[in-house]
């Protein structure tokens, strides 16, 4: 693996690190392959059920694109998007560890992310337009449907970023703790929910990404066909025998 992106298992969740602290953890095209490349193992590898994203060091998540690596012709877009995943359909949850700011690209990976545990130093934007750009890595697709709109227009339009308590009341991330703690809550987050049935847990994200862009009763027959294709898997019927066994299941992702 390429040191752009660094790897680590704990149990069924698998940790990646962007690995770039002295460019504040900016994308260049090595990254984008390296992180691209690491996700597709991960879709396809069974024992890993949740993958938490962080950078390294403390002062950004992601500070976006390499605009030294742009100056001289490098892209860091793969056939999956920025940086090899805003246009990524994950079908298993992964979660941002934001241990620092997430700004511009860096912020669309953020939001690419299911859920997010933000360090209490972070701050969130798109500021592009200061710059004679927009977004393009989706942040104008996306923060739309994860903020009331005023606000994902105000964040766009002044380009002024957001702190992690601000993005807190909004709904954006799903815990603020001090720096040094933001990766081990993050991977915690990620350990609760490897207490579930994978399958169950892979398909209850697709019915609610699938949902948001489907009418009330397009929405139950994506819910009734899932549910009717979870209940004759495997792991629901180890889930009733272990409950009536009084014992931890064993799931099989099956």
């Amino acid at each position: 693996m390429a040191d752009e992106i660094l790897r680590e298992r704990r149990g069924h969740v698998e940790i990646l690190t962007i690995n770039r602290p002295d460019a504040r953890n900016a994308i260049n095209r090595a990254t984008a392959i390296a992180l691209s490349d690491a996700l597709d193992d991960c879709e396809t590898n069974d024992d890993i059920w949740v993958v938490v994203l962080t950078g390294a060091d403390n002062k950004a998540f992601s500070a976006g694109m390499d605009l030294k690596a742009f100056a001289t012709g490098e892209f860091p877009i793969t056939d999956k998007g920025f940086g090899g995943i805003t246009q990524r359909d994950f079908t298993k949850p992964i979660i941002a560890a934001a241990n620092g700011s997430a700004l511009a690209g860096g912020f669309e990976i953020l939001i690419s992310c299911d859920m997010v545990v933000a360090a209490e130093h972070a701050k969130f934007g798109i500021p592009e337009a200061a710059r004679g750009l927009i977004a393009g890595g989706g942040g104008l697709i996306r923060l739309p449907k994860r903020i009331p709109l005023a606000v994902a227009y105000e964040m766009a339009l002044t380009a002024d970023p957001i702190d992690a308590d601000r993005a807190y009341e909004l709904g954006l991330v799903n815990r603020v703790v001090p720096g040094e703690r933001v990766l081990d809550e993050a991977v915690a987050l990620a350990e609760r929910i490897t207490k579930n049935a994978p399958l169950a847990v892979r398909t209850s994200k697709d019915v609610m990404k699938k949902s948001r862009e489907l009418s009330e009763e397009e929405s139950w027959t994506l819910n009734t066909e899932a549910f009717g294709a979870i209940g004759r898997s495997a792991d629901a019927l180890e889930g009733a025998v272990a409950f009536a066994e009084k014992r931890e299941p064993h799931w099989q992702g099956k």
